[in-house]
């Protein structure tokens, strides 16, 4: 009995030791794969172990294996293949099986903080710490019925390790048909009010809660969607969709809606070439820069100025940028036509107010212009044909989908207006100008693009018979778009700009000469834009720039001249900034952007600066030495913080109060002594005895929406102060001149204001209401009363009115035919005007005012326009739109400027104007 037991034990024990044995050996067994389908992989497994695999075909990743592995523990082996997918896997040990799975995790039983929860709905506003994991999301698919249904995307991989209640959603937008990337595209959590937008490469990122949610997308010309997520960890979800030409209205209201009330930048615009389609304006030329003059706080000296006056700053103190290089005259033949192909052009961002921290070197205000990007997926052109100038812009696919070309012409034939003029004089004039614009745009794939953008433009005038003006301006940019992360996208910038202007002198004498100024500036910036999280979202870089400068030279034109070459040295100098900005959502209704940018400047040799005795005016009499510098030496440094803080608090989802306060500093000046700005005005930069123009602003504002975004309407006011703006002695000579420094004063400046403005999107009648009243003043003081003017008190800037009144309308009498009009009102500029004479030894002289004491007669002008569309089938060679236009249809005769001359001992009072008679014009617009 005892040998049997014994015996039945060790043969027990022998079974148990050969199985140990069999599965050591089998488990031990190594597998090594080359290039091996997942299917193989998965196969292979099977018939090595007695294991059986459960899945869907579909599920599968496309990738290869590679490498060698041990069955040693298969939750290692699968957790190694499967670690790059979205794939998950559960072992049943007791039946032998594995099923895998996608993107979630079964759960064999529910973790302890999971019971006791009564509202497993979880809101965007919920504030998860490390002490409380949230527990696992569980989720039903709500039953909507839509017109359209999809899948819910799946994004990311649970992890047990790593349950959260919110997870980092990224990914890009772009459109179905053209497979361009959707801008501003809006993306609401459905139920909620976490929305982003998307920036000008479709990218988005934002912070969504776990589990089952529906994204509402909608945009300009694109059809509203809702799509559902499904959120198991961080991950990607990129989006095709519809243009939505019917719905288009709607779209712009709910887009323009969140820009308006929710943003935190105050004096905030955007204008899109589309808008200035049905404004009429001189000679039927669309003017995207003319119509930014409607809006609040902006104007211009008057009306053929060049340049814009943004919040009581002067001309200089805009930046003016094109696909991020800078355009020193955005404009053609005086400021009446703008130097940008309409058709060419998408949009001008214009920042007057809380100006973003990777902009810097001007006070006032930045002009953003965009170029539109080629159509990559078919040939499309678009142009126009008007009493004056004429206009076309092709877009070119180089590679299907993924590459575009976009080429844009414009040019003027003007003369053969001013040779059929009364005028013997204007009979012999000329006007002309012609500019060109190429950029090409180029997709490597979701993350990464470039685009280059060329631009040239030249204008020749000649008033009189004796002398040819001409001015040019050259630019070129390349930008290399990169998404680093899902949180982190960069930006690297590179841009070069030149203009130049010129004057041939061909006079009866033996005057006749050749006259020339260049400026040209090279920039660098890398850019980057990270969001941390729902909370946070940052801004933040390096910026550099070299200027050139030639002050001017002069040459004899012909050997019979008797004007001899002169020619000032060169000036030379760099500008840097680093910058940081953060967006702060510290909740709901609150939201602040805080930035601080440090800004560095250098003026470098060679060449050379003089010294001033201390305490003396300065003049050729109190000169205290002339230093030499060498090539590259430093002259002088310059800078320092500029902040930049604004805030916005939501009052109702439809009404919100903004303020923000920011200071800037500003290193180039422009050297002008005329009432408006010129072709010819130079460019200074600051030096040994010219210091930078600095400068703070504040603004507060109130923001509403009415009857469903129907209607926006602001109410913003701002208070600006300036120190170092420069104006001109009285009978300066500011051109070829060594010594500049003794012709200009530098003193302060200060401009308040408030604008109002009324604005209706949509419905047979939209357009907006504009008013400012702003006041713009200077002060130069000093104990000499050479460096004074008008005694050391404030006067009015040469551009100050105190108001300006802007109607924008257009009615639209059917699908095809519009009317539209522009009403333009404003206070009369300021002007000097003499009030007395005197004769001494002989002669008689004239006594002026205190400077700008006076002013012209007030300007008002009504324009009037009618718009005929072409049919609108869709099978047709090109589609077209003709407009009729009259400008200035009163007929008011609104000075340009007031001068004076003596005749016969008796001072006389002129005034020029620029259209003192209606001027009718007709366009004929085509594109296909």
């Amino acid at each position: 009995m005892r040998i049997t037991t014994f015996l039945a034990t060790a043969l027990i024990w022998c079974c148990i030791l050969v199985c140990n044995l069999a599965n050591a050996q089998k488990s031990t067994e190594t597998v090594t794969f080359e290039n091996t389908p997942f299917y193989d992989v998965l196969t292979t497994v099977e018939s090595k172990t007695s294991y059986k695999f459960f899945y869907s075909k579909d599920w599968l990743p496309e990738n290869l294996v590679s490498g060698t592995y041990t069955l040693t523990s298969l939750d290692e082996f699968l957790s190694q293949i499967l670690d790059e997918t979205t794939l998950n896997y559960f072992i049943r040990e007791e039946e032998g099986r594995i099923f895998l799975l996608q993107n979630s995790i079964v759960y064999d039983e529910l973790p302890a903080q999971f019971f006791g929860i009564t509202d497993t709905v979880q809101t965007v506003n919920r504030v998860v710490t490390n002490t409380n994991i949230p527990p696992p999301s569980f989720y039903d698919v709500p039953n909507q019925q839509q017109q359209k249904k999809y899948l819910p995307v799946k994004v990311g991989k649970s992890d047990k390790n790593n349950l959260k209640s919110f997870y980092q959603l990224s990914g890009s937008v772009v459109n179905a048909r053209t497979k361009e990337p959707i801008q501003d595209l809006a993306i609401r959590i459905q139920g909620s009010n976490n929305v982003t937008v998307t920036n000008v490469n479709g990218i988005y990122a934002m912070e969504i809660p776990a589990g089952y949610n529906s994204l509402e997308l909608t945009a300009m010309g694109i059809e509203s969607a809702v799509r559902p997520v499904i959120m198991f960890n961080d991950g990607v979800a990129n989006f095709e969709l519809n243009e939505g030409l019917q719905e288009l209205d709607e779209v712009i209201v709910a887009a323009d809606a969140i820009s308006n009330v929710e943003d935190t930048q105050t004096g905030a615009e955007q204008i899109t070439s589309e808008e200035a389609k049905d404004i009429p304006l001189v000679l039927g030329e669309r003017n995207i820069l003319e119509v930014a003059k409607a809006l609040p706080g902006i104007s211009s000296a008057g009306e053929g100025a060049t340049g814009l006056n943004v919040r009581g700053g002067k001309t200089d103190q805009n930046l003016v940028l094109l696909d991020d290089a800078v355009i020193y005259n955005p404009t053609h033949f005086f400021g009446i036509f703008q130097a940008l192909n309409p058709f060419t052009t998408e949009r001008v961002n214009i920042y007057k107010g809380s100006i973003p921290v990777e902009f810097g070197g001007r006070l006032s205000s930045v002009l953003d212009i965009e170029t539109k990007n080629g159509n990559n997926k078919k040939f499309a052109a678009e142009g126009s044909i008007g009493p004056v100038t004429g206009n076309l812009a092709l877009e070119i696919p180089v590679k299907k989908d993924t590459s575009a070309l976009i080429v844009g012409a414009r040019g003027a034939y003007a003369d053969w207006i001013l040779n059929s003029l009364d005028d013997e004089d204007l009979k012999n004039s000329s006007a002309s100008f012609f500019d060109g614009i190429v950029k090409y745009n180029h997709r490597f794939n979701e993350n990464s693009d470039i685009k280059f953008t060329g631009y040239y433009s030249r204008d020749g005038f000649s008033i009189t018979s004796d002398s040819l003006y001409n001015y040019t301006n050259r630019l070129f940019s390349l930008k290399w778009n990169h998404q680093h992360s899902e949180k982190t996208r960069g930006v690297l910038d590179l841009a070069n700009s030149d203009y130049q202007f010129g004057i041939d002198f061909d006079g009866e004498g033996n005057r006749d000469f050749e006259l020339d100024y260049a400026i040209n500036e090279t920039a660098l910036q890398y850019l980057l834009k990270t969001n941390l999280n729902e909370k946070h979202r940052l801004t933040y870089g390096i910026s550099s720039k070299f200027y050139s400068v030639n002050p001017g030279s002069i040459a004899p034109k012909g050997a019979e001249s008797d004007i001899e070459n002169f020619a000032i040295p060169d000036e030379q100098a760099v500008e840097g900034a680093v910058f940081l900005g953060d967006e702060i959502a510290l909740s709901d209704k609150l939201t602040i952007d805080l930035g601080v940018r440090y800004a560095f400047y250098a003026a470098l040799g060679s060449g050379t600066q003089r010294t001033y005795e201390e305490g003396l005016p300065r003049n050729e009499t109190t000169v205290n030495d002339t230093i030499s510098y060498n090539s590259g030496e430093l002259i002088e440094t310059y800078g320092g913080p500029e902040g930049r803080i604004s805030a916005r608090y939501l009052l109702k989802p439809n009404l919100s109060v903004k303020a923000s306060l920011q200071n800037s500093y500003q290193f180039l000046h422009t050297l002008s002594n005329n009432t408006t700005i010129s072709p010819i005005d130079t460019w200074k930069l600051s030096d040994l005895n010219l210091k930078p123009q600095t400068g703070y602003q504040a603004s507060l504002g109130l923001f509403k929406n009415l009857n469903e975004n129907m209607f926006e309407l602001s109410l913003e006011g701002y208070y600006k102060r300036m120190q170092n703006v420069l104006d001109f002695k009285t009978g300066a000579n500011l051109f070829l001149n060594e010594n500049v420094e003794t012709e200009v004063l530098q003193g302060d400046g200060k401009a308040y204001g408030v604008e109002f403005l009324l604005k209706k999107n949509r419905g047979d009648l939209n357009g907006w209401l504009s008013y400012t009243y702003s006041r713009s003043f200077y002060r130069f003081d000093s104990e000499f009363s050479e460096e004074r003017i008008n005694d050391g008190s404030y006067f009015p800037s040469n551009f100050d009115k105190p108001h300006d009144i802007s109607l924008i309308a257009n009615y639209k009498l059917t699908r095809r035919f519009s009317f539209s009009m522009n009403f333009a009102y404003q206070t009369g500029r300021p002007v000097t005007y003499p009030v007395g004479t005197f004769r001494l030894n002989n002669a008689d002289f004239v006594v002026f005012s205190d400077r700008n004491e006076f002013r012209i007669p007030d300007y008002y002008r009504l324009d009037l326009g009618f718009n005929v569309e072409g049919n609108h089938k869709k099978k047709k060679l090109a589609h077209s739109f003709i407009t009729f236009q009259v400008y200035n249809v009163l007929g008011r005769n609104n000075p340009y400027s007031v001068f004076f001359v003596t005749e016969d001992g008796e001072v006389k009072a002129l005034q020029s104007s620029i259209f003192a008679v209606p001027v009718p014009s007709i366009t004929y617009n085509f594109k296909f």
